[in-house]
């Protein structure tokens, strides 16, 4: 359940169009850029899986979920991205109306530099998110059950899906209407690469996205789509599949595994691919500092 909401910035040229599904939690400089360039690149902050309690001490696999966030933030704001994406599980179980309000209160800091935008994952849950955050700004799309958001850029368009299906349930699900919502918008939608952010992850495990054979039929005839980023396995990776480009980002509240790198990605989109930057502060810290440069097939 992606959602955009607005803060005060006066970055009113990075988007060229801005609409939305109903749910993430900042959108700042949402006005039509005349002075955009094509060959320009477009600066994202990509986090994922913070799973905030409503209780900061709460702790789990020896991690803070609330003083990971916390951390990451001045670093966030000092990177001065333009946008930021969440691809879900924002909340630390089951979406509590004071988890969110925990999160509303790490975020005011970035969202007052930056657009934020969250994807709801499966521990979260859309009536009490949407108690605290409300959506002011964007254009919702017509989808029965679901929502989703469209962001247009002159480097590529950026399209969250809802791939929640049942609060503190692992498994997810686009569905069929969202699914066919997605057919139709790719028919028209050619002009550039096309970024999809969904939050389960995409493999064949009973916790995956139960449909993600569909979406991979549904997008192979559309060679705009170029990747796809999501969350929920707490795992850094990048991959292929049917030439389209796979990144899982990494948690920002805990690792399930001590190989795994707990942190953030720098990304830097052009429209011939992107530039990642892993900045892991905790788990695996490996590939800390590391870039990983990503080419559109």
């Amino acid at each position: 359940m992606p959602e955009l909401l607005h803060s005060p910035s006066n970055r009113r040229d990075f988007l060229k169009t801005i609409s939305v599904g109903s749910a993430a939690i900042a959108m700042a400089g949402c006005a039509t850029s005349s002075a955009a360039k094509s060959d320009k690149e477009f600066h994202v902050a990509l986090i994922s899986d913070t799973h905030i309690p409503a209780d900061p001490a709460e702790a789990y696999r020896g991690f803070k979920p609330y003083e990971n966030l916390k951390r990451i933030i001045p670093e966030i704001v000092a990177a001065k991205p333009e946008l930021a994406i969440h691809c879900g599980d924002a909340a630390r179980l089951e979406g509590k109306v004071d988890d969110y309000k925990q999160l509303s209160t790490l975020l005011q800091r970035l969202t007052t530099a930056a657009p934020v935008c969250i994807t709801l994952g499966n521990h979260d849950d859309r009536t009490n998110f949407g108690t605290v955050f409300k959506a002011v700004a964007g254009e919702k799309q017509n989808v029965a059950g679901k929502n989703i958001f469209v962001l247009e850029h002159d480097v590529a368009r950026f399209i969250a899906l809802d791939s929640l299906l049942f609060v503190n349930k692992v498994t997810g699900q686009l569905g069929k209407a969202q699914r066919t919502w997605l057919a139709e918008y790719l028919k028209t939608a050619t002009d550039r690469p096309v970024l999809l952010f969904v939050h389960h992850s995409l493999e064949d495990n009973d916790g995956d996205l139960a449909d993600v054979d569909r979406l991979f039929e549904l997008v192979k005839p559309h060679r705009q789509v170029k990747a796809i980023f999501y969350g929920h396995s707490h795992v850094w990776s990048v991959k292929e599949r049917q030439r389209i480009q796979l990144i899982n980002l990494p948690a920002v509240g805990y690792n399930f595994r001590d190989q795994d790198p707990v942190g953030w990605v720098d990304a830097r989109f052009h429209r011939e691919g992107v530039q990642l930057t892993m900045r892991a502060f905790a788990g695996n810290t490996a590939d800390n500092g590391k870039t990983f440069d990503v080419k559109w097939a």
